[in-house]
């Protein structure tokens, strides 16, 4: 069966028999039907194990990161553990894109699949409303005499949908750019916020403008926050749905971790942790991007910590990066195995970095064959890895249960991050792109070390970083695949997303208006006899 066959058949329970699982009830629910709910509860006293599902640098057909996250929390669910899968939500943009859904997969998903794919309740609506009201507000007080003196406007219009035609726009008065929704610094704030007071501040600390005396224009200036809250109010709460064996799962916001932070919101898991014992979170593409965020963002502002680390591999990823073609990548080639197991110990070795407990997972696909396998199982063996195979696709949590018993077994993490507060913008970018990603130089024009004065000059530079680049390379060229060695990365532009309370910093040719593949799943996707068909 295909995913959303499998989805329709599962047997779900009503969401309020879901919601008493982990001692909630009917009062603490916002019923979306039979299956949805939104939490009208935000509880702030986490006291679970935090932990982090990541990966290595991806393939295109992406390594099913959410795949294992579901499967690990319905295997410690079987293994009588209070656990709460606390994910992001999906965007429309890749879903009718190249990258399909993000609901997990086979016997692994998150149910109903085709709502949270599509609709579900309205965050995504929400934010870019929120995102876009700012941009037409910015617009009517320059019409009406521009009292503020904004010479420059800074921020930009959104869209949940993959459209390159948006990069660039005329306005009539200038010319400007979209972004998708994901990667909208109110998706980001909206998942860094802790409260619907820290909302409110931090929507009023969003700049959209800087005057003619170089000092920045805010969104509290525009008088416009008290209607942002009343768009944002209710898809500020977390919503809660199901696996396909029942277990609860806190869906909430969906920065991308190329462009934006890529982890779900804080409040949700906050939330989550207050209720269970045992919450499985992911961070989007490899570990360069996702995780690192997870770490020197989302922990940093939150106070959260992880517990442990699962870092995905899959075969193909491992011929990938060892230099297998697209288009070749499931068949047989143990040299290209054997030369991808650099791009995992980098990942690994970045990982340690942070003091954490890490666990490598290999993602079992029917295409894998036994020798492939044990070469994996023989390098983990080598490098002394804590390691476990996970089959939560074809087999749910039965698939994944030495993964959780790993998981189980690791030690307590001394967590720490890779850069201090104080640290100048300029070390904070060389530390992430040498660091991490392995580069040899970075390159900032004179034109982006005078935006950083910009940000020094308005005492702001002291935020961390979000790194925008491509997820396929440790580089900033998405061809350089494996362990680029002697490689330079150049800065090609700075962008101060004040209310989120970081600063993106783009790399090389990174979009933050992805477009469409030539082949987009939206030509497979129809409704026949009243039920969508081929939505993955």
């Amino acid at each position: 069966m295909t995913d959303i066959e499998i989805s329709r058949n599962s047997k779900k329970l009503n969401i309020v028999d879901v919601a008493k699982k982990i001692g909630l009830d009917k009062d603490d629910l916002i019923l979306y039907g039979d299956y949805k709910a939104k939490l009208k509860v935000n509880l702030n006293n986490p006291k679970g194990k935090f932990i982090l599902v990541t990966a290595i640098s991806p393939t295109p057909f992406g390594e099913g990161k959410t795949t294992v996250s579901i499967g690990l929390a319905d295997a410690l669910n079987k293994k009588g553990k209070k656990v709460i899968a606390a994910l992001r939500e999906p965007s429309m943009g890749p879903v009718f894109g190249m990258k399909g859904g993000a609901t997990g997969g086979g016997y692994s998903q998150v149910v109903p699949m085709e709502d949270i794919n599509l609709h579900f309740t309205g965050d995504f609506h929400a934010i870019t409303s929120a995102n876009n009201l700012i941009c037409a507000a910015i617009d009517n007080h320059i019409y009406f005499g521009n009292s503020l003196d904004i010479q420059e406007v800074t921020f930009k219009r959104c869209l949940d949908v993959n459209d390159r035609a948006l990069r660039d726009v005329d306005l009539g008065s200038r010319h400007d750019s979209f972004s998708i929704s994901s990667a909208s610094e109110i998706m980001a704030l909206f998942c860094l916020a802790t409260s619907l007071d820290d909302l409110r501040e931090r929507l009023g600390n969003i700049v959209v403008g800087i005057n003619s005396n170089g000092k920045y224009v805010y969104v509290r200036e525009l008088g416009i926050v008290g209607s942002l809250m009343a768009l944002l109010k209710d898809a500020f709460l977390p919503n809660l749905v199901q696996t396909l064996e029942n277990t609860p799962t806190i869906i909430h916001g969906g920065p991308f971790a190329n462009i934006a932070h890529g982890c779900n919101s804080v409040v949700a898991s906050k939330t989550a942790l207050s209720i269970a014992d045992y919450v499985v979170t992911e961070a989007g593409f490899g570990a360069d991007l996702g995780a690192e965020k997870f770490f020197d963002i989302k922990c940093r502002v939150s106070g959260l910590k992880p517990d442990a680390v699962v870092l995905v591999a899959t075969i193909k990823a491992l011929k990938y990066h060892g230099g297998a073609k697209k288009d070749m990548i499931f068949e047989p080639n143990m040299e290209a195995i054997e030369k991808g197991f650099a791009n995992l110990d980098k990942h690994y070795e970045n990982l340690k970095k942070f003091g954490v407990e890490v666990v490598v997972c290999l993602n079992k696909y029917n295409t894998d064959t036994e020798e492939e396998e044990e070469l994996f199982i023989k390098h983990c063996n080598e490098m002394g890895y804590k390691y476990a195979i996970s089959n939560a696709y074809a087999l749910g949590s039965e698939g994944a249960m030495d993964l959780a018993d790993a998981v189980l077994n690791t030690s307590t993490s001394d967590f720490k991050f890779l850069y201090k507060d104080d640290d100048s913008l300029i070390d904070k970018i060389n530390t992430v792109c040498k660091e991490i990603y392995g580069a040899s130089k970075v390159n900032i024009s004179k034109e982006i070390k005078d935006k950083i004065k910009i940000l020094e000059k308005n005492n702001v530079a002291n935020l961390p970083i979000c790194v925008a680049k491509t997820q396929y390379s440790f580089s900033d060229d998405a061809k350089k695949v494996g362990v680029p060695k002697d490689f330079e990365v150049t800065v090609k532009d700075i962008r101060l997303y004040s209310g989120a309370g970081f600063i993106t910093v783009l790399l090389g040719d990174i979009m933050v208006m992805p477009g469409l593949s030539r082949k987009p799943n939206y030509e497979l996707i129809d409704v026949v006899d009243g039920e969508i068909v081929n939505l993955s």
